[in-house]
């Protein structure tokens, strides 16, 4: 039986960045390069609609390795949300540490997912996260999550490794909105 806190928990969509909502570009670290896919407004607008809170999760490790700056990250996620829309991305979780870091943060650790849900009072139980490799549904398995796999990134043949694999970002939205809440 839920409790009074458990109601006061909102459901969340955590998504991966680069190949799940945008176009992926190694080490993206200028704006110029931001291509956000044309379906990820509509989508990320649906699942705010139907009460998600939307939370990008994302391992930065460009940063760690000295490819680009923070400031360069922070000016590529202000392009992302102008691209996105005003309003719609509720938080945004990075990873600047490189692979070998350890750090468990870094998806597919679920730090970030975990961090957001305690700061956004999130119902893990009734949340989703999207992503478009493998390391991304095992972040969410290890944070308690559905997953779905979206195919419009670099690993499109991660088959089984989530509890969907779809194309894109809208039939990702149609799961949430059959399956969710």
């Amino acid at each position: 039986m839920a409790t009074a806190s458990d109601k006061s928990k909102r459901p969340a969509v955590f998504l991966d960045r680069d190949g799940t909502i945008m176009r992926d570009v190694d080490y993206c670290g200028d704006p110029k390069y931001v291509s956000v896919f044309e379906s990820a407004a509509p989508a990320l607008g649906r699942l705010r609609g139907a009460g998600y809170k939307i939370i990008i999760i994302t391992n930065q490790s460009g940063i760690g390795r000295g490819y680009f700056t923070e400031k360069d990250y922070r000016a590529v996620e202000l392009e992302v949300e102008q691209q996105i829309g005003a309003g719609v991305i509720d938080a945004t979780y990075w990873c600047p540490e490189r692979p070998d870091s350890g750090s468990i943060r870094r998806k597919p650790e679920p730090g970030m997912i975990l961090e957001a849900a305690r700061d956004h009072q999130i119902d893990l139980d009734r949340s989703f996260m999207i992503g478009d490799k493998r390391i991304d549904a095992e972040c969410g398995r290890r944070a308690g999550v559905r997953t779905i796999l979206v195919q419009s990134g670099q690993e499109q043949h991660a088959g089984g490794a989530a509890d969907w694999t779809v194309p894109d970002l809208s039939e990702a939205t149609e799961i949430i909105l059959r399956h969710g809440v």
